[in-house]
């Protein structure tokens, strides 16, 4: 199964190719894209990573990065990539959800957006049965984020870094959803309110 193109009421997600390389420069070029990241990162790095974050495409059918627009502008990406570490849990059927969006699109929604459609695209259309997305504790408009795509905080955990970031010794943290927890978020929405007896 090719990587779909996918659409919200805001957004254009397409898959990510080279045409997108430039826009992603500018996205991890910039230290507060980058705060619970990383340092910022040079032309020749990003240029290393444009070309692993095209491969995952490659791994499982329908999984991968999205480049996403709003009427014609790019805004980041959004990606669903198999699980890489073995405390991710089991790769069959998972899939860890994740985003990056450029300063200017900040506090808009279009993060939640995003990831709200990546969501029902892992479940609907490829019949994942579970996903997940991770980030530092610390990063709290991240952790509210993935709430708002209805994941719910799982685990907090440490990992192992050469170079740590401030905030790191409160460790990392992972939300998710199930397939059939998302069904029955979309069951509940379609019956509507409940009447008042």
């Amino acid at each position: 199964m090719p990587q779909a193109t996918l659409r919200t009421g805001r957004l254009l997600l397409v898959p990510l190719s080279d045409d997108h390389l430039e826009h992603e420069i500018e996205l991890d070029s910039d230290p507060e894209v980058m705060r619970y990241l990383g340092p910022a990162r040079t032309r020749e790095e990003v240029e290393v990573l444009h070309r692993r974050r095209l491969a995952v495409a490659g791994r499982v059918p329908g999984l991968g990065f999205w480049a996403g627009s709003v009427d014609g502008e790019f805004v980041g990406w959004w990606i669903l990539e198999p699980p890489e570490r073995a405390d991710q849990g089991p790769a069959d059927g998972e899939a860890e959800l994740g985003y990056r969006l450029l300063r200017r699109h900040w506090r808009r929604g279009l993060a939640g957006e995003g990831a709200r459609e990546l969501i029902r695209h892992g479940f609907a259309d490829l019949g994942l049965d579970r996903i997940f997305a991770e980030t530092m504790a610390v990063n709290t408009a991240s952790r509210a984020t993935m709430a708002a795509a209805g994941m719910r905080y799982v685990r907090t955990f440490h990992l192992d870094w050469d170079d740590p970031l401030p905030g790191s010794e409160l460790g990392e943290v992972e939300y998710a959803i199930t397939r059939r927890e998302w069904l029955a978020r979309q069951t509940d929405r379609d019956r509507g309110p409940v009447p008042d007896a």
